[in-house]
């Protein structure tokens, strides 16, 4: 496939799970699964930095879910190493979504409320929908257009930066860093859309996983120092949870929607994530449920169903 999707609308975007082995129920199931383990893996990440440094965390995770992928290729017999053509979307995974993101994120984490991490960190579709449309060709039906401005909507109430203290440096450094990891994200689901694909995204994902632990192991010795061995339970129980299921099994998931559904759906879809994260954390870490959490994450699931009505005409 080609990535483009210049005829694609909400209406059709069955039709492109459809293609990739996907039909609409499935799309909807993963989309789902993923919206609950993501979110759920917010204050999981929080309660972590509290036991590992944020580049060996995110190293360790890597390299956990990297395992676990290449077990499961080598035991099915389709472990393969990555073809030359697909290099550029191994690289833009790796470095831009999963080195870059974790480390933005894990630094961030350590000053800025779990909830409020999870809404800056997925406000992808503000750099998608514009990139989609120049680099895509991804027309912005009606529907595409009032599900983007509901979800944003909703993700400006969670934010709420009207009572943001401005004053406190750390604050805007860590809010900062987390647009930035939103950013970087997009320009991965913007290359991984418009890649020819050659190898599927299971069998790509954990290379991308070694290719993301470079970096993050050299800047790891070089800020955190070496590794520090931690058999602890809640590190085992930490790790268990975030290497086979919210990195593996979850990066297979999000590659795999974005691959088959189109960028703005995808990017918009995922932004049940960051309700999810901000449920998860007022219920595990006891962050403040308010009124505008709740409207922000009923303007979200508004604009989910908005995205996702059949629209055949450009507003």
């Amino acid at each position: 496939m080609t990535g483009k999707a210049s005829s694609e609308s909400p209406a059709a975007a069955p039709a492109g799970a459809a293609r990739h082995g996907l039909t609409a129920g499935r799309a909807l199931l993963l989309l789902g699964l993923l919206v609950v383990m993501w979110g759920a893996n917010w204050p999981i990440m929080k309660a972590g930095l509290k036991i590992v440094p944020p580049f060996w965390f995110a190293v360790e995770r890597l390299g956990f879910g990297a395992l676990t992928l290449f077990l499961v290729l080598g035991l099915t017999g389709r472990l393969r190493l990555p073809p030359r053509h697909d290099l550029p979307v191994l690289l833009a995974v790796g470095l831009l979504q999963m080195a870059l993101f974790l480390a933005l994120v894990n630094t961030a984490l350590q000053v800025v409320p779990a909830g409020r991490s999870a809404v800056l960190a997925y406000t992808t579709p503000l750099w998608v929908a514009p990139g989609a449309a120049l680099f895509l060709g991804e027309r912005m039906t009606r529907g595409r257009v009032i599900g983007l401005a509901l979800g944003l909507g909703g993700l400006v109430v969670l934010f709420n930066p009207l009572v943001f203290p401005w004053h406190d440096g750390d604050a805007v450094l860590g809010n900062a860093l987390l647009l930035v990891a939103a950013l970087a994200w997009s320009i991965a689901i913007l290359v991984i859309r418009r890649h020819r694909w050659h190898a599927s995204p299971l069998q790509l994902v954990p290379w991308q996983m070694l290719v993301a632990m470079l970096p993050l192991t050299v800047a790891a010795v070089a800020l955190e120092g070496p590794p520090v061995a931690n058999l602890s339970w809640d590190y085992l129980l930490l790790m268990g949870y975030n290497g086979p299921l919210a990195t593996g099994l979850c990066y297979v998931i999000a590659l795999t929607l974005t691959l088959a559904l189109p960028a703005v759906t995808v990017s918009l879809g995922f932004l049940a994530i960051p309700a999810a994260g901000v449920l998860a954390s007022t219920l595990a870490l006891g962050e403040p449920l308010t009124t505008s959490l709740l409207l922000g994450m009923a303007l979200i699931v508004a604009g989910l169903v908005a995205v996702t009505l059949p629209q055949g005409k450009k507003p």
